[in-house]
């Protein structure tokens, strides 16, 4: 059976070109970084190459790259360690379509003593800037906001966003990992703090990150250890996952100019989706998007059901979050979005990636309309 993978955001095929860059850190070049002989040279050489290729993605400098297991650890270690250095300011503002990580997280804080603001956002998905600027206290430490939403893939205002968060003196994280590889985001012009990254999410290595820390914050090391990335992360570095982080992100900057490509394709699937199934909502389909990702939403199914059926023809898709896939009740970002509960239960998630074909696109969108029927005619048998 033809696979037909639509389920990136959740995670993609790790490139050819990156497994070729690791292969030589698993078989041959197996020193530890930190050795000092010939075999520890060349990790540690390599380990410096990944470092100035991921701030050559970021527009930062090497050493503002500290290299972790992905975005979990990263979104702990900028909240916890802002937390632990800025004992005076007990404030942090979240949005609240952020992604099950940072809810987590707040959820300790706040057993810790923090309080949180979650601000709200608009049937699109879009962010409301006033009230992010009325949130904003003296005693804010923090404000942390995605770059955009894995699930509706609503982009946000992160440019204005930082103007209001750094006039008011606060510090701005911003969760990127839905973002890179599909949108540009130069940090030697906007003013983030801290900002992290998986690569898994760009065609690199699972269980590979890196969190962004701007010259000059100084946070307590989320892991203590070694001297590993200068005493920030203790551990011994894992090489061919650094380097493959490195490639993805070379990779990445070259390909990205086919982000509208992908966007063609997306948007076709949506155009043939509005004109052959009716009682569909395309979530944040009025707000600015990552090309690659569109959230549909049926009335009169289950989005568990859809998966099942298209998962039966070799389709992947999700319902939402992989963090959250299993749900019976609507996702907490749908919720926020205001979308109406009979379209919510009947939501999947498409993403796309470089990969994906027309040819691919033009079966989806062929067979989502014949399920579609099939599975209102059963709703409707069974409620009748």
């Amino acid at each position: 059976m033809e696979i037909i993978y639509l389920d990136n955001n959740a995670t993609t095929a790790l490139a050819p070109e990156a497994l070729e860059a690791m292969l030589p850190y698993l078989r041959d070049h197996y020193g530890n970084a930190g050795s000092a002989h010939v075999l520890g040279h060349l990790s540690e050489g390599a380990v410096v190459q990944a470092r100035d290729q991921v701030a050559a993605m970021l527009g930062c400098s090497a050493p503002e790259i500290l290299f972790n297991s992905g975005g979990t650890e990263g979104i702990n270690h900028a909240f916890r360690g802002v937390f632990e250095g800025f004992p005076n300011k007990r404030h942090f503002i979240i949005s609240a379509v952020e992604h099950p990580a940072v809810l987590a997280v707040c959820d300790w804080l706040k057993v810790h003593g923090a309080e949180i603001t979650t601000l709200g956002v608009d049937g699109d998905g879009r962010l409301d800037l006033a009230e992010l600027e009325r949130a904003l206290r003296p005693d804010t430490a923090l404000v942390s906001l995605m770059a955009a939403n894995n699930e509706s893939g609503v982009i946000f205002p992160l440019d204005d966003a930082a103007r209001i968060v750094k006039g008011k003196g606060a510090l701005l994280h911003v969760d990127a990992t839905q973002s890179m590889g599909k949108t540009s985001l130069d940090l030697s012009k906007l003013p983030i703090d801290l900002l992290n990254l998986s690569a898994h999410k760009f065609h690199g290595p699972k269980g590979m990150g890196a969190l962004f820390i701007r010259r000059g914050l100084r946070l307590k090391p989320f892991m203590l250890g070694g001297h590993q990335e200068r005493g920030r992360r203790g551990g011994t570095e894992n090489v061919p996952g650094i380097v493959g982080l490195g490639k993805a992100c070379e990779l990445a900057m070259a390909h990205l100019p086919q982000a509208d490509a992908v966007g063609k394709l997306r948007d076709g699937l949506e155009t043939e989706v509005r004109a052959r199934i009716p009682d569909v909502v395309i979530n944040g389909a009025a707000a600015p998007r990552l090309p690659n990702t569109s959230s549909l939403s049926f009335a009169g199914i289950e989005g568990e059901a859809l998966l099942l059926k298209f998962n039966a023809r070799g389709v992947c898709v999700s319902t939402g979050s992989a963090c959250t896939t299993g749900q019976k009740e609507p996702s907490h970002v749908l919720r926020a979005m205001g979308v109406a509960k009979e379209y919510a239960l009947g939501t999947i998630r498409v993403s796309l990636s470089r990969t994906t074909t027309e040819h691919e696109i033009k079966q989806v969108s062929a067979m989502l309309p014949e399920i579609v029927e099939e599975l209102r005619r059963k709703f409707r048998a069974v409620v009748s």
